[in-house]
């Protein structure tokens, strides 16, 4: 089985970079991704169980692994909510599906975005870990645009072994990530 292209990547130029960039000396110290998670919140999902399980399919459809249906954690009246009732789903991607699933977002899905000018850089959480929410699930090449019922957004979240932001900023840049500085 042929490693994932990014990952081939990643071992042969990407660490070289980081290392001359941070001034580290081990390779070992040198960031990388962990692991990918995909999430998707559906809310409607109280009301009628089959819209999560076509938010489910969808996802295990552009992931390739079937998804883990996530509970609500608390009750809330206002929402008709109540603990324990299923109102989403993820699926957490690592090793050789992580890095082909982090080239086909790069290189085909995030181009087909609608007025595409790259992600922002406002998505990391002062740990080394990057969260982009995309707004409509039918940028992805395996999903048919012809049979939607519905579409709905994804939060993927990028997490790293690097100490700080500019670190993991760095490393999804050299992995191709279009980003884009914002001003506000």
């Amino acid at each position: 089985m042929a490693e994932a292209r990014l990952y081939t990547e990643y071992k042969s130029d990407i660490v070289s970079k980081l290392k001359k960039d941070f001034k580290l000396e081990n390779d070992l110290s040198v960031p990388k991704l962990t692991k990918i998670v995909v999430n998707a919140g559906v809310g409607e999902a109280v009301s009628d169980r089959k819209v999560l399980d076509d938010v489910a399919g969808n996802i295990a459809a552009i992931t390739g692994q079937r998804p883990v249906l996530t509970k609500a954690r608390k009750s809330i009246s206002n929402f008709k909510l109540r603990e324990g009732m299923p109102i989403g789903c993820k699926v957490t991607l690592r090793g050789k599906i992580m890095y082909e699933f982090l080239d086909r977002l790069i290189t085909l899905a995030l181009p087909r975005t609608r007025d595409f000018q790259g992600v922002s850089d406002k998505g990391f959480d002062g740990r080394g870990n990057y969260t982009l929410g995309i707004s409509e699930h039918s940028i992805f090449p395996e999903i048919d645009t012809d049979n939607l019922d519905r579409i709905h957004g994804l939060d993927i979240t990028f997490v790293t072994t690097a100490e700080n932001d500019e670190q993991a900023y760095q490393l999804l840049k050299h992995f191709g990530m279009p980003f884009v500085k914002r001003n506000n």
